[in-house]
């Protein structure tokens, strides 16, 4: 389950992730410990991606078969982190 967060709780590497995976180029793995992509390249800091998707600040945007890489989204507790607004479902 995830965790709650604000963004007093983000580091600065936190923020500039949640910044990149904002942006729309990121992905994610689908596994328990999903690994993250950024304009297609692995990202240096898995710790850190892992930790976001743990506390539910990322998500898959899709279900996909194991090790599948699916582009990765902001949760809306990961856009309320950065003082985004929830993305309003149509």
């Amino acid at each position: 389950m995830p965790c709650e967060s604000n963004d007093a709780d983000l580091n600065h590497r936190e923020r500039a992730t949640l910044r990149a995976v904002a942006h729309g180029s990121a992905e994610l793995t689908s596994s328990c410990a999903p690994d993250l992509f950024i304009d297609g390249l692995a990202c240096c800091d898995q710790l850190t991606a892992r930790g976001l998707a743990r506390r539910g600040l990322i998500a898959p945007a899709r279900i996909a078969r194991r090790g599948q890489r699916v582009p990765a989204v902001l949760t809306d507790a990961g856009r309320a982190a950065l003082g985004l607004r929830p993305v309003l479902a149509a």
